[in-house]
């Protein structure tokens, strides 16, 4: 799976070929991506080599629709790359973050306002965008598998049991 540890990898696989990295060409190319990325909006935020979250409220060009914007992104890095890239669009980071998880590899997930409450409440707690496998097993054993299962507990009852976040 993607970011397992290598020692991991090869002790699960051990007849796989392991090849050197070549971050020279990893950064190189997350500056083309990101590149296209600010040609449709300035409000770019990278959270790595591979990801960025887009405020497209006020494109500089192009679609004004987020979802229009996130394809034709993605058409270009394929384009251009030979890269596919999933998206994740959403009125708010968590969300979007979310979304972008659900249709990998190479997919589009929409969560539009009047849907987020439902789409939540449904979500698996291991799916929830800084849940670890520590803190969703603790969490099971507080008989929270869902969203909706997290909406009976309060702040105060969270960051007693988690800490400060707890809160998040």
């Amino acid at each position: 799976r993607s970011a397992m540890p290598m020692f991991q990898a090869l002790k699960l696989c051990p007849e796989a070929v392991v090849v050197k990295p070549r971050f020279d060409a990893y950064v190189e190319t997350s500056r083309a991506i990101r590149g296209m990325m600010e040609a449709l909006t300035p409000a770019v935020e990278p959270l790595s080599l591979d990801e960025a979250y887009l405020d497209v409220t006020e494109p500089k060009k192009g679609p004004q629709s987020a979802t229009l914007i996130a394809a034709a992104i993605r058409e270009r890095i394929e384009k251009e790359t030979g890269l596919t890239a999933s998206a994740g669009i959403s009125f708010n980071k968590f969300l979007a973050k979310v979304a972008s998880d659900i249709n990998k590899p190479n997919g589009m997930k929409v969560i539009p306002p009047e849907e987020a409450l439902a789409f939540l409440e449904e979500l698996d707690i291991k799916e929830f965008h800084g849940i670890g496998r520590v803190t969703a097993e603790k969490m099971r054993r507080m008989g929270i598998f869902k969203g909706r299962d997290l909406k009976r507990f309060s702040e105060i009852e969270m960051v007693q049991r988690f800490g400060k976040v707890g809160r998040h």
